[in-house]
């Protein structure tokens, strides 16, 4: 791990009702029979650069108590006194942003630049529902009855759990944490067991902001543990979940006894569709920035590159020279564009993926191969030649593996880029202002971007349609996942 400014930031006990703590502690120090811990590998150099308790089932349900304890008194806080404490935990993370960056890139291997960015990404949300919060408004409605009046209030849901991916370990806790407090409920967290030294270090932030006791916890260990009490314990109100849609689908049937309210933001299958009358250069550029960001490890990267025939290469030519000037290796080096993969699993489905469409027949036009950087770098890499009958052609890649497929009409990439179970993100480029509305209305996903090859912000709804998940993250409308609409009905008479 490089040097800190703030070595204290580097936490490595679960946080627990504002204490730090292992796995053979509860709060009262009493000990159970879970001593298990994971080691936190820095996936450019597998250096061991922490070790984080795995909870026993008994201390994740001690924290649910806590959380359950909590949320009353957290609730009845005005609007504007939790937004003083969120806007105070923003000002902290502010200034011990580039710690914060430094301990992402070396537990996810992005490069600094994108985790100095994802610091900045998170605290929008941070932000944003520490306004927002105050702005949380019921109704009166016109009542059919002179002596009756009808009144709708919304009230926070209650205690919520998250369950959070390893490839964003800041932004995807913020984006959920944030409207939950700035609502009045209280959260716990699981964070990703290869990312957790990030959020652990935000939870710092937080206390250091005078976050009461039992309203945010870091909750570290083994996921079928903590899945069973945060999907079983009917003290949790809400369960928000970003990851694949296999998992997602598990979550939800072990929700199904407690019958919680659920947000989930799953897989995504993306398509990136470059009409002929494209700016190349603005494409090409969007391209890179959508799919190699994270060196292509999001759920949101173009997954399946359409390209119009007229312009395959013209488009071909100018992509494979961009591409080619990326530069892999350690995240903590300024120049670096693309870090390493985060495991050997993750880097073992890449090429598998690869070594499927190559051997069906597809064409490398550049890359393929592990990078000398490290283990786990794999160079930025384009295929061509594409068939339904590859694997690489249906399935989420997250990767550096850019497949580019050639269309001749619109109805036929529209049919294409639709035939997926998922239903997140997709991206398209024209400048004809006709098509820019029938492809977008065509479009089966719960996020377009035209023109460019980066989406989401604070201010705008995050989330999918069909198997990638429900539930709205950011804007007005992600506070309402938190909250309850009561109907109150009263005779004046």
């Amino acid at each position: 791990m490089p040097t800190l400014q703030d070595p204290s930031l580097l936490r490595q006990q679960a946080f627990i009702n504002n204490q730090w703590i292992n796995a053979s502690e509860t709060s009262n120090n009493t000990n159970t029979s879970n001593n298990d811990t994971s080691d936190v590998i820095n996936p450019f150099n597998g250096q061991v650069i922490g070790t984080i308790p795995n909870l026993s089932k008994e201390q994740v349900t001690q924290a649910v108590t806590f959380a359950h304890q909590a949320q009353t008194k957290w609730a009845k806080k005005t609007a504007k006194e939790r937004s003083h404490i969120l806007n105070k935990w923003a000002d902290l993370i502010d200034q011990h942003k580039e710690d914060l960056a430094t301990i992402m890139t070396s537990e996810q291997g992005k490069p600094i630049s994108e985790s100095r960015g994802e610091i900045d990404y998170a605290n929008s949300f941070i932000r944003w529902f520490a306004e927002e919060g105050k702005r949380v408004y019921g109704d009166v409605i016109p009542a059919t009855d002179k002596n009756l009046r009808y009144v709708i209030l919304k009230q926070p849901i209650g205690v919520c759990a998250a369950i959070t991916p390893w490839n964003f370990p800041a932004a995807m806790i913020t984006r959920k944490v944030a409207p939950a407090l700035a609502a009045g409920c209280t959260m716990l967290v699981k964070p990703a067991t290869e990312t957790p030294l990030t959020a652990l270090a935000l939870a710092e932030l937080a206390l250091r902001a005078g976050l009461p006791a039992g309203v945010l916890q870091i909750i570290t260990g083994k996921s079928s543990i903590v899945g069973e009490v945060f999907t079983q314990d009917d003290r949790i109100q809400k369960l928000s979940f970003t990851g694949s849609t296999e998992v997602g689908r598990t979550l939800m049937s072990q929700c199904a006894s407690t019958v919680k309210k659920l947000s989930m933001e799953l897989g995504g299958n993306a398509p990136f569709i470059v009409f002929e009358d494209a700016n190349l250069d603005h494409a090409v550029t969007g391209l890179i920035a959508s799919k190699y960001r994270n060196a292509g490890q999001t759920c949101v990267c173009a997954n399946r590159i359409y390209v119009h025939s007229s312009i395959k290469n013209q488009f071909l030519s100018l992509f494979k020279q961009k591409v080619d000037a990326l530069n892999v290796g350690n995240g903590m080096n300024s120049d670096v564009e693309i870090g390493p993969l985060i495991n050997q699993d993750a880097l073992d489905k890449v090429q598998k993926l690869l070594k499927d469409a190559t051997d069906k027949g597809a064409t490398l036009v550049t890359g393929g191969q592990k990078h000398h950087a490290s283990d786990l770098s794999f160079e930025p890499t384009i295929i061509t030649d594409i068939s339904d009958d590859m694997d690489i052609a249906h399935e989420e890649i997250f990767g550096p593996i850019a497949p580019v497929f050639i269309f001749d009409d619109e109805e036929q990439v529209m049919n294409h880029a639709n035939k997926t179970i998922y239903g997140l993100a997709a991206y398209f480029y024209t400048q004809d202002l006709k098509r820019s509305w029938r492809v977008t209305e065509g479009l089966e996903y719960g996020m377009v971007a035209q023109n460019t090859g980066v989406l989401s912000t604070e201010v705008a709804p995050f989330g999918g349609i069909k198997q990638s998940g429900f539930g709205r993250e950011g804007s007005k409308y992600g506070i309402e996942e938190y909250v309850t609409t009561k109907y109150w009905c009263v005779d004046i008479n």
